[in-house]
């Protein structure tokens, strides 16, 4: 099956064609309005002179009334081709200097101008003496009748050569602008061209999965604006595909971790089960067994749903319902809660709050923060202190819960919102292992009622989490 190929034509002989293509249409339209107004101007200030002359002469003569009038002026006007003819009312010659005047010429549309008293009856291009020439007739008027005229001619022929010089004058500047512009034109395209060229490599490997491109750019023009905008997409890719790869390498770590956090409760379950099946187990030990697969379980659903709670709230599946909440009360929950946990480390747990501020948040999702982050407190501190704070500012509610552990870098800060955090570093040697779902839970919690979170942490110090939450909406 034969395939037609289109026809491809480069984009710098476009450019070249179009620039090319204006410029002689341009000069094309140019030269044709040049050479008609000069001749309109050459014929004009011809006809001009021969009727000045022609009113001169009928001037003179009547005055004078002697043929050594017409005699002079046959002299003067011969040396400059200018010929003229005296005839009667009836369009008879009566004195001419010249020969084979061409008073014929003269329709009879034209005679009866002449004889209404019309002063000048023009023709150009009349056949004379087997050469072109300018026509001027005047008739002269006696008592408010036409008693004769004269008839003036000159050749056109020098009038010719002028304009054919300056026709020829003028294609020589033409074919100079074309070369020059030609010149100019191929030099603009090849740059253009190449500027859209390297726009065009990079594409292709972007195209690729290569995103080390970069594209010299300026604000000269449109190009280099869009070069701009086109290294700045790159960047953004760049540091997508950075986030993509990071992500999926977290994502893929994760997935080993939870199956492997999966996998010992599980082989704890099923040993635990199949001794109790085969009566493996001792009667005084069974006990014990059942509570430890009670504990595993819980542990299973416990990770379950942090991962299904994740997804709803990330997918804004989850609905609030805020209302304002004491709280003092809320914080005094949350030391209840884990007052235990906490003095199992040696933590002592401290509240400082002001027992008429309010919070505007939905109570169960409020817990579910705090918890989240005064656990990660609890975590990563040993022996120390963990301050739970609160306060009510003009609009905006503020919580703090700041603990004396072992602190953060701020590259650690830049990454703990992320998901998959703690797999990248959940086999460090910190007991305590590190930030996993829960912190991006918190933070997305904290958005979904238009809040905001911030950390300040020093290693060695300690860590500050500060939560800002609107009064009304």
């Amino acid at each position: 099956m034969s395939r037609l190929k289109k026809m491809r034509i480069k984009y710098i002989y476009q450019l070249i064609l179009s620039h090319i293509s204006i410029i002689i249409i341009a000069f094309l339209i140019l030269s044709l309005l040049f050479t008609h107004y000069v001749e309109n101007l050459v014929y004009e200030n011809k006809v001009s002179d021969l009727t000045k002359y022609g009113e001169n002469i009928l001037y003179d003569f009547e005055q004078i009334g002697e043929e050594y009038v017409l005699a002079q002026y046959q002299h003067v006007l011969s040396s400059q081709d200018v010929f003229f003819s005296i005839f009667d009312r009836s369009g008879r010659i009566v004195y001419s200097i010249a020969p084979n005047s061409p008073i014929a010429s003269v329709t009879e549309e034209d005679w009866r101008k002449l004889t209404s008293g019309e002063k000048v009856v023009t023709k150009h291009n009349i056949k004379w003496a087997d050469q072109e020439v300018s026509l001027v007739a005047i008739p002269y008027i006696n008592r408010g009748e036409m008693a004769g005229g004269i008839l003036l001619i000159s050749p056109i022929s020098g009038t010719r050569e002028m304009i054919s010089e300056l026709n020829r004058y003028l294609l020589y500047t033409v074919l100079i602008a074309l070369s020059v512009s030609f010149l100019l034109s191929w030099l603009l395209s090849k740059v253009h061209v190449n500027r859209i060229e390297k726009i065009r490599k990079a594409t292709s490997k972007i195209a690729q999965g290569n995103y080390d491109v970069d594209i010299p750019s300026t604000n000269f023009d449109e190009i280099g604006e869009m070069a701009n905008d086109f290294n700045e997409m790159i960047t953004k890719l760049r540091a997508q595909n950075e986030e993509i790869d990071s992500l999926e390498k977290r994502r893929r770590q994760f997935i080993a971790d939870v199956s492997h956090e999966m996998r010992t409760p599980l082989t704890t379950i099923s040993g635990l089960i199949e001794g109790l099946k085969n009566d493996m187990i001792p009667e005084a030990e069974k006990e014990k067994g059942v509570q430890l697969i009670s504990q595993e379980t819980r542990r299973l659903i416990r990770l379950v749903n942090e991962n299904l709670d994740y997804e709803r709230i990330r997918s804004n599946q989850v609905k609030l319902n805020r209302e304002n909440i004491l709280l003092s009360e809320v914080l005094e929950i949350i030391k209840d809660h884990l007052y235990q946990q906490a003095e199992n480390k040696g933590i002592e747990l401290k509240l400082d709050v002001d027992e008429k501020s309010i919070v505007y948040a939905d109570y169960d999702r409020l817990i579910q923060i705090l918890i989240n982050i005064t656990k990660n407190s609890i975590q990563f501190t040993n022996e120390g202190t963990v301050w739970l704070r609160g306060k009510q500012l003009d609009d905006v509610t503020m919580i703090e819960i700041e603990d004396t552990g072992i602190g953060m870098d701020k590259q650690e800060i830049e990454f703990i919102w992320r998901r998959f955090y703690k797999a990248d570093i959940s086999r460090t040697s910190n007991q305590f292992g590190e930030f996993g779902l829960g912190l991006s839970i918190v933070k997305r919690l904290v958005e979904l009622h238009n809040g905001e979170i911030f950390i300040e942490s020093t290693q060695n110090k300690g860590t500050k989490f500060s939560i800002i939450i609107p009064i009304h909406g």
